[in-house]
């Protein structure tokens, strides 16, 4: 969190929690100070987490379609 002149306030937290016997793959993004991942929840990899996780969950997130079409002509 930021003042409105862009300086960061002291003494908020600013990284999530994280709870015992979490596993976290490579390439997840867990990101906001108020975030708690739950003690023994698995995040996979490549996720993007931004809401808090409960404990003995599992977060994934679906597979990103890729979309193949023509450019616009100018």
């Amino acid at each position: 969190p930021k003042d409105e002149r862009g300086r960061v306030i002291k003494g908020l937290q600013r990284h999530p929690t994280i709870e015992d016997n979490v596993t976290i793959y490579a390439g997840s993004t867990i990101l906001g100070g108020e975030t708690v991942i739950g003690r023994g929840a698995t995040v996979a990899g490549n996720t993007f987490v931004t809401n808090s996780v409960q404990a003995d969950t599992a977060v994934s997130q679906e597979k990103p379609k890729m979309e193949v079409r023509a450019k616009r002509k100018k």
